[in-house]
């Protein structure tokens, strides 16, 4: 499984602690196990999924698309304050 990222969440990911992207990783594992793990998303967000898991005590929504079979593209990582006003801006 080929995956992908944005210049906006390699951004983000590059500010977690050791310990959290630790996490993280667990998150972007089970994705690739089952890419149909996340909710997918419809209207303007239609073709995106997004995916919740807790990080430091607070859920966090990681959003991803699927290319192809094997491959999969993280487009963005946060918390939900924004998450999908930010996530609509950043796939027109």
């Amino acid at each position: 499984m080929r995956i992908l990222v944005t210049p906006s969440f390699e951004r983000i990911a590059k500010k977690l602690h050791k310990q959290q992207k630790t996490v993280l990783d667990e998150a972007v594992r089970s994705i690739a196990a089952n890419s149909a793990v996340g909710e997918e998303k419809i209207g303007d967000l239609a073709g995106i999924r997004v995916y919740k898991f807790v990080l430091s005590g607070q859920v966090i929504l990681l959003a991803y698309r699927i290319l192809d079979q094997d491959t999969i593209k993280l487009l963005a990582l946060g918390s939900h304050e924004n998450f999908y006003r930010d996530l609509k801006r950043l796939s027109k």
